[in-house]
């Protein structure tokens, strides 16, 4: 389960500053909403896709 910090803190701070299980985390939970989502909410998970490619993909998010 995640134990992290909330969507709140996160959102006032740069997406490259989120850890690995936040981006993780956040990813898979907006994934599951898309059919949702408002504009806003759309381009933050397209946010959080580019900072996880960014960072090489969801694989390497763990090491």
């Amino acid at each position: 389960m995640y134990t992290g910090r909330d969507m709140t803190e996160l959102s006032m701070m740069s997406i490259s500053d989120w850890n690995n299980d936040e981006l993780a985390f956040f990813h898979h939970a907006l994934q599951q909403m898309i059919p949702y989502l408002n504009s806003e909410g759309q381009t933050i998970h397209r946010e959080i896709i580019e900072e996880i490619e960014r960072r090489g993909g969801i694989k390497t998010l763990g090491k």
